[in-house]
């Protein structure tokens, strides 16, 4: 990785931390246990319950076509403990697994750790397409001016790349 977060076409690092499924339980879970059987997209953001992770996160569960898609597994990583994941996924009622990453070994191996403040370690708001090598196909990285985790992740354009890797076809509803 060339400094920054891990580019298009890298392999990223196979990381593990704890996972907590919509289900509650927690399992100590590799990336590349993720990957094996479909592509990850991971999200990164910065901690359970801030006003714009809620937002994200709503945003990812009320667009409908990352829960019923099975081209794309979407996981989670913040810096939040597994006992507050757990209560996040209550709360939002989202169906996504959710990395404890409370050690930042996962946002380090992506390259999107920084100093909020200058002070507090955390993830930047980012997003990455991971195939089944463990390669990069696309990535998004916040970069606001003054806090890069208040950028909101672009869906649509998410999709596009998610479909293009895959070779999904766009939902027309029974229009051309």
């Amino acid at each position: 990785m060339t400094g920054g977060a891990v580019g298009n076409g890298e392999e990223v690092p196979d990381v593990s931390a704890p996972l907590v499924h919509a289900s509650g339980d927690v399992t100590e879970t590799a990336l590349s246990e993720l990957y094996d059987d479909r592509p990850v997209l991971m999200v990164f953001y910065t901690n359970d319950f801030s006003p714009d992770c809620v937002n994200e996160w709503c945003s990812f569960r009320d667009y409908g076509w990352f829960t019923s898609t099975d081209d794309v597994r979407v996981v989670g990583a913040s810096r939040s403990r597994a006992a507050t994941h757990r209560r996040f996924i209550d709360y939002l009622d989202i169906d996504f697994p959710l990395y404890a990453d409370t050690d930042l070994a996962l946002s380090d191996a992506f390259g999107v750790t920084y100093r909020a403040l200058k002070v507090f370690p955390r993830s930047k708001r980012s997003v990455f397409l991971v195939d089944a090598d463990g390669v990069v196909q696309y990535r998004w990285v916040g970069e606001h001016s003054l806090d890069p985790t208040r950028d909101q992740p672009p869906l649509a354009e998410i999709r596009e790349a998610v479909e293009e890797h895959t070779g999904g076809e766009p939902e027309t509803f029974g229009f051309s």
